[in-house]
């Protein structure tokens, strides 16, 4: 389960280094195309608009992919809590016990 969960970090840290780089590529795209705009003809600027928007369709895409793949990643991972404490009841009620007795201890310690 571990290793389930941190090879998914690692796929989810590279998922979004790529989209970084996506949608800094779309904004350089951007600006280029509207420099380019800014002495051209109006058969030009549709281009131009036509190729942006393209540009940013495929951002959006991207962008869209990636969260579906981090909502499964974190389903995935509260799927996998709640059968572990379905399986282990007693261990979660010990820890469960153990943090309210320590917080008990460091609220009584103050007075």
């Amino acid at each position: 389960m571990t290793t389930e969960l941190i090879a998914s970090q690692g796929t989810i840290h590279s998922s979004k280094e790529i989209l970084i780089k996506d949608l800094k590529r779309v904004v350089g795209d951007a600006d280029e195309l509207l420099k380019e705009v800014v002495n051209s003809s109006a058969e030009e600027f549709t281009a131009a608009r036509v190729k942006v928007q393209a540009k940013l369709g495929e951002a959006k895409a991207r962008l869209d992919s990636a969260r579906v793949a981090v909502a499964n990643k974190a389903i995935g991972a509260a799927d996998a809590t709640n059968a572990y404490a379905r399986e282990n009841p007693w261990k979660l009620i010990g820890v469960a016990a153990a943090v309210a007795g320590l917080f008990a201890a460091l609220l009584l310690h103050r007075r």
